[in-house]
Order: structure tokens, then C-alpha cells, then sequence
């Protein structure tokens, strides 16, 4: 695998920052629906933009520490296919759009490899945060339905 050219990116106390003006804004107004935007905020932050390593298993049982964005992506297309896996096994759900491999007939041998099965298993802190986004997410959509009835 390359590696990608990174470019410069806002540090991530930035988005901290930028959150929690929301939150003392909503506390200030006393408008839920500030804090709902917060925590969306914090959501896709989350989710999708915060600085990060790749943490998929490789082959050999080594974590891949590829800068990434987002706890949601990997660093290259067959890494992202093991952590879709994981995603959708967090949810006790297989992956319904999982594609099969064909296997490597060129492969080093000798070495003990680990399959996708074992590699597909999220990092405990990364599963606990996206829950606590997923239910954010969830809790904020539900307000905010509720919210636009009344």
C-alpha cells in the first residue's frame, strides 16, 4: 500500500472547541433544538472526521496504523471491506453486501494468517463511541421529529 499525500487539516480541538460553544449557546438560550444541532455535530465529527489511524488487523495480526479520517473508513479499499464487516458485525448483522475474495495464489506461506472473520472486530473504544454516535444520532433525529409536530 502507498502512502497517501496528506494534506494539512484543522487540528481536532477545533471541531472540540466549535461543539462546545454550541452546547454553552444551547444552555445560554435554553434551546433544545441548538443542543440537538450539537450533538449532531458531534456525531458526524465522530463518525466521519476526526483524525485517526486505520486499526484494521492485517494479515500477519498487526494493526494497520494508516492515518485516516473518520472512524467509519480505512485506508485502502480492501481494509475498508474488512472493517465494513466489523461495522455490520457490531450490529450482529452479517454483511449483506460483502463480496468474496478469491485467494492469493502468489501469498507468502509459512507465516500464520489470520482470516477476515478474525480481522473484522472493531477496537473497543471505537465500538463504544460509534454506539454512543449511532445513539446520538438516533436521539437527535427523534427529537427532532418530535419536535417539528409540536
Amino acid at each position: 500500500m502507498g502512502r497517501r499525500r496528506r494534506r494539512v487539516r484543522e487540528p481536532g480541538y477545533v471541531w472540540w472547541i466549535g461543539i462546545g460553544v454550541l452546547l454553552v449557546a444551547a444552555v445560554l438560550l435554553t434551546s433544545w433544538r441548538l443542543a440537538l444541532i450539537a450533538l449532531l455535530c458531534w456525531c458526524l465529527y465522530e463518525f466521519s472526521l476526526v483524525p485517526t489511524t486505520c486499526r484494521v488487523m492485517t494479515r500477519q495480526g498487526f494493526a494497520c496504523h494508516e492515518p485516516i479520517r473518520g472512524r467509519l473508513f480505512a485506508c485502502s479499499a480492501a481494509h475498508q471491506q474488512v472493517k465494513n464487516d466489523a461495522l455490520w458485525g457490531a450490529a450482529r448483522l452479517p454483511n449483506p453486501f460483502r463480496r468474496e475474495s478469491a485467494p492469493d495464489p502468489n501469498r507468502d506461506t509459512g507465516m500464520v494468517v489470520y482470516s477476515p472473520t478474525v480481522r473484522a472486530k472493531l477496537a473497543e473504544n471505537d465500538r463504544n463511541v460509534l454506539a454512543f454516535a449511532a445513539a446520538g444520532t438516533l436521539i437527535a433525529l427523534i427529537a427532532a421529529l418530535v419536535g417539528l409536530s409540536s
